[in-house]
């Protein structure tokens, strides 16, 4: 019974046509799957193993912007995070474990392409435990009533919606100042719980040869 990754996370927007040519067209991750109907639709974005899902419905509003990591007593537009699992006797065994301790589980539920259970954690926070029932062959794989233009494009990013880049960073400004996360290098080295990257490791080389 293992969790082998985030399934997706879902979230709330208020424009869908944007959120497409946001992840699609500007970070290049392959528009998955979707379905729509009366209304409310429910969009998939994969970047490799992951998936970032959008709820788009009438009444849905703007996010309060909130800083990375920053407190905030705010309402904010986060839905749910969904895992996943790697069978049917594996989800019904993540069901019966969560409910044996006590925690209340909906599901399964069919959406066509996975099956998933749904469950808060001790803080409240919604989450869901997927297993994937297709793979998608040729997306966009979209089962909408009301079919949107910018979805008939195609799966894959499209050129020409953003301008291109004219002022590049240069290498020599390709730096990172410390934030604060960052005493967490040297406790790892330190401990020996990890260590650099190949890349990274080449940068401190080419560095310290610089220095000299």
């Amino acid at each position: 019974m293992t969790i082998t990754g985030i399934n997706h996370l879902a979230f709330i927007t208020h424009d869908l046509d944007a959120t497409i040519r946001f992840y699609r067209d500007l970070l290049g991750m392959t528009l998955e799957a979707g379905v729509g109907h009366d209304g409310y639709r429910h969009y998939f974005f994969r970047a490799g193993e992951a998936q970032v899902a959008f709820f788009a419905y009438e009444g849905a509003q703007p996010m309060r912007a909130k800083n990375h990591g920053s407190p905030s007593h705010e309402p904010l537009g986060f839905d749910h995070v969904s895992l996943t699992t790697n069978s049917r006797e594996e989800l019904f065994a993540h069901k019966d474990r969560l409910e044996a301790a006590g925690f209340e589980v909906s599901g399964a539920v069919d959406h066509g392409i996975l099956w998933s259970i749904y469950f808060f954690d001790p803080n409240n926070i919604p989450l869901e435990i997927s297993w994937d029932i297709m793979k998608i062959t040729r997306p966009p794989a979209v089962a909408d009533d009301q079919p949107l233009d910018i979805v008939a494009e195609g799966a894959f990013p499209q050129s020409g919606h953003w301008p291109k880049v004219t002022n590049p960073t240069p290498v020599a400004q390709m730096t990172a100042h410390g934030g604060n996360g960052h005493d967490m290098r040297d406790a790892t080295l330190s401990e020996k719980r990890g260590d650099y990257t190949d890349e990274y490791r080449a940068l401190i080389m080419e560095a310290s040869d610089a220095a000299e």
